[in-house]
């Protein structure tokens, strides 16, 4: 879906280079988490460039099938252009988190990684993360959340320009709050990460099982 505030040209041109060098240092040992044992049907919820990409080819082949979306137009392609450098199959789809394409119960697994920072509407999000899920389905994540202290009034100052600079993303949100008090999961893993530099610090890492 190509709408105004799903398109970020510049912001896709500039991601990968951005990030670079903490794709390759802070951030890996973070993404092997998210899919260490990855079975069964996967969707990556919020492709982004595909960052995650290069990590699912590790698992074997046939232990999982991959699904992603990914709502703009310019990061999803270059996720497409990841994907097909590196042999992977996955099927992106143009779609919003708050709005899933897929049946309910049709996961084993999904997976969110920086991406709930940037979603409006982060509790529908996550509404349609536990419709997708089967019963005893994992949830897996990684986001930056608010801090803590004077950090977290630098966070607050500076979210208007950042938003604006960062394709919607948002500096102050307590993400983690939101997914353990939600009654359709039980949280198997929650760690605070303190890596990273202000205004994007601390991260929250963690799995969450849908009940039965």
């Amino acid at each position: 879906m190509t709408t105004d505030d799903s398109s970020h040209p510049l912001l896709a041109a500039i991601y990968d280079p951005a990030t670079a060098l903490a794709e390759r240092t802070l951030l890996r040992p973070h993404r092997e988490y998210l899919v260490d044992g990855l079975e069964g049907r996967v969707l990556d919820v919020g492709a982004g460039t595909g960052a995650l990409f290069p990590y699912l080819v590790r698992v074997p082949d046939g232990d999982a099938a991959f699904h992603a979306i990914e709502p703009d137009p310019h990061m999803r392609r270059q996720a497409a252009s990841t994907a097909a450098d590196l042999g992977l199959a996955v099927d992106l789809r143009d779609a919003r988190a708050e709005a899933l394409p897929y049946p309910d119960e049709s996961f084993d697994v999904v997976v969110a990684s920086l991406v709930f920072c940037t979603i409006p509407g982060a509790e529908a999000a996550l509404e349609e993360v536990e419709r997708v899920l089967r019963p005893g389905g994992e949830f897996r994540f990684l986001e930056h959340v608010r801090d803590d202290g004077w950090r977290g009034q630098v966070q607050s100052l500076v979210e208007p320009l950042w938003k604006r600079a960062a394709g919607g993303c948002h500096l102050t949100r307590q993400t983690a709050s939101l997914f353990a008090a939600d009654r359709a999961f039980d949280v198997l893993e929650l760690e605070r990460v303190n890596l990273g530099v202000t205004p994007v610090r601390p991260f929250v890492r963690g799995r969450m099982r849908k009940r039965v």
